[in-house]
């Protein structure tokens, strides 16, 4: 008897515990969720090296759909209010390229930086990195005055 009680509780422990798994997000499972479409980025960082304290520095991070399926990016976040990134809002053919600018505003911000893009999209999720060194302005010579 004691051994049926045990059997009987592992199989209701393992049925649960299948269940949790089965279905997420109350509609689909994993496996419905996965695509075939793909994302390669030509490079994943970026050095701007010194740029002068209140420009706007800009790149463009190019990649391209290398699956057979449309690739959606569903998430393109920045680590911080510093930096913003535009990327396209429509979803990208197999095949075709297109790219994510990140825009850097060093207004207010000398010294060095490291900064990321976290890219969310249907073929995975990628980390893009920008970094460099603000500089303050050099200042301009004063002229001489001459005193006649």
């Amino acid at each position: 008897m004691k051994r049926f009680l045990i059997i009987a509780a592992f199989a209701i422990s393992f049925s649960f515990a299948s269940a949790q798994n089965a279905v997420i997000g109350g509609t689909s499972t994993p496996a419905e969720d996965k695509s075939n479409a793909g994302i390669q980025f030509g490079k994943l960082a970026h050095n701007f090296g010194n740029i002068i304290e209140g420009q706007i520095a800009t790149f463009d991070f190019q990649f391209v759909n290398n699956g057979t399926e449309p690739l959606k990016l569903t998430r393109v976040k920045a680590s911080c209010g510093c930096t913003t990134p535009k990327y396209p809002t429509t979803e990208v053919m197999p095949g075709d390229t297109a790219s994510i600018r990140a825009e850097y505003n060093s207004a207010g911000r000398p010294g060095t930086f490291n900064k990321n893009i976290f890219v969310n999209s249907n073929a995975g999720d990628v980390t893009l990195t920008i970094s460099g060194n603000v500089v303050k302005e050099p200042e301009k010579p004063i002229s001489p005055v001459i005193i006649r």
